[in-house]
C-alpha cells in the first residue's frame, strides 16, 4: 500500500528551477529517511539528496549549495528545490524511502515511478 508519485519536472534552460514533489502514502515519516536519486541516459542511478528522521540533510556534491530537500508532514510530501540546473542535472528523478537511505540507491525499500528533468543549453 506504500505509494511515492512524483511531480514537478520538465524541461527548462540552464540556470533555471524547478521544484519537484513527492506524494507519499502508506509510510511513517518520523520512521524513516526520504531521499531523491535520479537516472540519466546510460548510467547508474545516482544519490542526489537526502533528509533524516531528524531533519538532517545530505547532499551529492555535484548538486550541493543548488538543490535543497524540504518535508511537509501535513501533506505528506517530499519536496527538492533545484536552482542553478545545469545541464549535467539532465535525468529522471526518483523519490525515495528508507529506513536508512546512503549514496548507494541499492538501499531504498520504496521507490516512485520518476520525473524527467531536461535542462537545455
Amino acid at each position: 500500500q506504500v505509494q511515492l508519485v512524483e511531480s514537478g519536472g520538465g524541461l527548462v534552460q540552464a540556470g533555471g528551477s524547478l521544484r519537484l514533489s513527492c506524494a507519499t502514502s502508506g509510510i511513517i515519516f518520523s520512521r524513516v529517511d526520504m531521499g531523491w536519486y535520479r537516472q540519466a541516459p546510460g548510467k547508474q542511478r545516482e544519490f542526489v539528496a537526502r533528509i533524516t528522521k531528524s531533519g538532517t540533510t545530505n547532499y551529492a556534491d555535484s548538486v550541493k549549495g543548488r538543490f535543497t530537500i524540504s518535508t511537509d508532514n501535513a501533506k505528506n510530501t517530499v519536496y527538492l528545490q533545484m536552482n542553478s540546473l545545469e545541464p549535467e542535472d539532465t535525468a529522471v528523478y526518483y523519490c525515495a524511502v528508507g529506513k536508512i537511505l546512503t549514496v548507494n540507491p541499492n538501499g531504498a525499500q520504496y521507490w516512485g515511478q520518476g520525473t524527467q528533468v531536461t535542462v537545455s543549453s
